[in-house]
This record gives structure tokens, sequence and C-alpha cells, in this order.
């Protein structure tokens, strides 16, 4: 039966036209593939400038390593949160990609994309968490090389009062009174002490020696007399005791001085607390504990 010529009917079982098919896209699996290359990039080129700057003659393993941990702090701030962001947004393009297969295509490429931008993720973490204790000592010997360059600093000033005045000082604000301070170093190490009205920190003593003497026969007809026949240049205390030794104890992090962060020094050797609670420094009497 022919269609009617007036309405433009077709004709019982005339086959309908066949929609366009959609091909599938590819467009989601390039966002990935882009993603996962870029961020492979950024870290190799990292890698390859901290090999650069810091090569010390190999090409080994281990120097490599040490390339790589570099490149890892660098982009910690930096790189994480976008792999971060990166990994997350992957995940769901891929599991789009994947329940949609006649929509989007590339799938394989895809999982390579967000594969790599995993990796990239994990190796700078990995090679971060190892480095964090290396880090963390070497923090901590910033920080107890600043505690020792204090007390070399003021002891170096203990030393040029000895050798001015014959003595040691009995109070540490005689050596901002007393001795030059050109590069202001003194001073600042002196004020890291804290108050020095309230310091209690600080000791000056001597080391006494009794000292037997035997009675000789008294010449008659003669008197012997000490003198000194150079007093202009005589530095001795007029109370006859020079002090030769010293302590000092220096307030930790906290800043507090008395508590078991202290560092202590003594005649040279400076110490934490602790490790000379254990005798890693010798004792010396105080000033205030000698006897006549």
């Amino acid at each position: 039966m022919s269609g009617c010529k007036n309405c433009g009917a077709r004709a019982v079982g005339e086959a309908l036209p066949r929609p366009a098919r959609e091909l599938p896209s590819y467009g989601r699996s390039l966002v990935l593939i882009v993603s996962g290359s870029l961020m492979v990039l950024v870290f190799v080129t990292q890698t390859i400038m901290a090999m650069v700057q810091h090569y010390s003659g190999s090409f080994g393993f281990w120097t490599w390593v040490a390339a790589g941990e570099t490149a890892a702090w660098r982009l910690k701030w930096l790189l994480e949160p976008v792999l971060f962001l990166s990994v997350w947004g992957g995940l769901k393009l891929y599991r789009s990609i994947r329940e949609q297969p006649n929509r989007f295509c590339g799938v394989n490429y895809a999982r390579h994309g967000l594969v790599a931008s995993a990796m990239v993720g994990l190796i700078i973490a990995t090679l971060i968490g190892i480095t964090v204790p290396a880090r963390i000592r070497q923090r901590q010997m910033a920080i107890d090389a600043g505690y020792r360059a204090q007390f070399y600093t003021i002891e170096a000033a203990l030393l040029a009062y000895r050798i001015r005045f014959g003595t040691l000082p009995t109070d540490l604000k005689d050596l901002s009174k007393k001795l030059p301070d050109p590069d202001g170093s003194l001073a600042i190490a002196l004020h890291n002490l804290g108050d020095l009205d309230n310091y209690t920190g600080y000791k000056a003593s001597a080391d006494v020696a009794a000292v037997t003497q035997q009675k000789s026969p008294r010449l008659r007809g003669a008197l012997i007399r000490r003198a000194s026949f150079n007093t202009a240049t005589d530095d001795t205390p007029s109370g006859g005791l020079s002090f030769t030794n010293y302590e000092i104890r220096l307030p930790g992090e906290d800043k507090i001085l008395g508590n078991d962060d202290d560092w202590v020094g003594r005649d040279g050797v400076i110490m934490r607390l602790a490790d000379v609670a254990k005798g890693g420094v010798g004792r010396i009497v105080s000033a205030g504990a000698l006897k006549p």
C-alpha cells in the first residue's frame, strides 16, 4: 500500500530512518592523562634541578634519592594539595568512564593517568616521611648551636675580663659595664639570659688548697716583708682572692631558669642539665661555699 499523497504518510511496513549514533568521548580520559603527566613532569624537573644544584660528582642511586627528597620538600605545600584534588577528582572521572563505556572511551589511558598522579603523591609522601627524623635532628642541632654560641660569647668576655682585671667578675653586669662590645654580640648574649638584676645562674669560684708551711728559723736582725714592686700593673683584687672558675646556667627553650631544659657551662664546657646530672661535667665549689 502506497502512502497517502495528501498527508505524506508512509506505507505500512516501511522502515523509519535510524538516528545517528553518538560517538564516545575522549575528553575525561584526556583530563586524567594530562593531569598525571603534568604531576610526573613537575616532580622529575624539580628532582633534576636539585641534582644539578647539589651535584657531588656521582649519579648513584642514593644521590638521586637525596635529590628526590629535596624536590619533595620543595613541592610539599604546592603539589600535595593539587595531587589530592587531582586524585579525588580523577577517581570520580574514572568511575564515570567505566560506568558509561558507550559515552566515554579510553579507560586504559585514564587508568594510567590516575595511577601516575597517585604514584607521584605516594613518592613525595614517602620521601618526606623518611627525612622527618633527620630534619628533627638537624633542627635540634641548630638550637643547640645557638646555646653554645651564646655561652662561648659570654666565656670570651669572662676570659677578657680576667686578663684585664686579674679575676672573674662576681656579677655578669660588670661585663657590659667594663668591657667593650663593638658588635653588640655580648649584649645580645646577656639579654638572652633574662633580667640580670634578678639573674641567679652565675657563680664565680676559686680553687683553694690548704698548704702546710713549716716554721723557718727567724733571722735575727732581719725583717722580711712581702711587697709588690709594680703596683701599677697589679690586677689582683684587694681582698687577696682571685676568682678563677665559674659556673653559668642558661635558660632553655622555655626561657625560664631552673628547669630541666637549662644548659650549664663550667670553665669552657657547656652541656645540658640532664647530661650534667649524669656526671658529664665535674662539680666546682662555688665562692659562697669557701671557708677561710
